[in-house]
């Protein structure tokens, strides 16, 4: 399980992304912290260990990205994901500096965090496996951590948001997935799935393949094609 501290000034909406937490697989909310003096409290303590945070920028006594130079200063290597409503460029590029491993937008629901945690789980699990990385891999590594747009120029009526929910969906499954299965982890309708889906396939994002049952049509099951196509 992946220990997670849930960091926000707000009580109401740190709740919120303690139970946001809470309903994805594999994750579990250690701490929850209102101030960054509490943060770096429960970031230092021995017991329970924190694996990743999930750090707000505007605290009452400072803000997350202090809280992190602190971390990197004491020597400590938590994974940072902001969680913040700060949106200016500066605050971004310091965060990425810093080395937080992504940045999400306040405000946002249950899919645009799950996304982003489970492309950090699908991330520790290739770290996890050491050794040497083929381009591939690297690929994979560092697909997981951009936050960036999915298509530079999308189609009149496409959301960024939904098309980088269902990238992040595809980056973090171990397999090629269906419309149905993509739609249900990105928290989307199954119809807006397979339009994001059709979309990306034409643009050479997505990588199409056909699964043959015994009976009736192939099943159409989808897979990112990976961060070189998508430049």
């Amino acid at each position: 399980m992946i220990g997670v501290l849930v960091v926000d000034d707000d009580v109401r909406v740190a709740r919120v992304n303690a139970a946001y937490v809470a309903k994805v697989p594999g994750f579990r909310v250690v701490g929850v912290a209102h101030t960054a003096a509490e943060a770096l409290t429960a970031l230092t303590a021995p017991e329970p260990a924190v694996d990743l945070v999930l750090l707000d920028h505007h605290l009452p006594d400072g803000n997350g990205l202090a809280v992190v130079r602190e971390l990197r200063a004491r020597g400590l290597q938590t994974d940072v994901i902001m969680v913040t409503a700060a949106r200016d460029v500066a605050t971004v590029q310091a965060a990425m500096r810093h080395g937080a491993l992504q940045y999400l937008v306040k405000p946002f629901g249950f899919a645009g965090l799950r996304a982003k945690l489970e492309a950090y789980a699908a991330l520790r699990r290739t770290l996890d496996g050491g050794g040497e990385a083929e381009q591939a891999e690297v690929d994979r590594i560092f697909g997981a951590l951009s936050a960036g747009s999915v298509v530079p120029d999308l189609p009149k009526g496409h959301s960024p948001t939904t098309a980088e929910l269902v990238r992040q969906v595809l980056l973090a499954a171990d397999g090629p997935l269906s419309a149905q299965e993509i739609a249900e982890r990105a928290g989307v309708s199954r119809q807006t799935a397979q339009r994001y889906l059709k979309l990306l396939e034409r643009t050479g994002r997505v990588r199409l393949s056909l699964k043959y049952g015994e009976t009736g049509r192939p099943e159409h099951r989808y897979a990112w094609a990976g961060p070189a196509a998508a430049r």
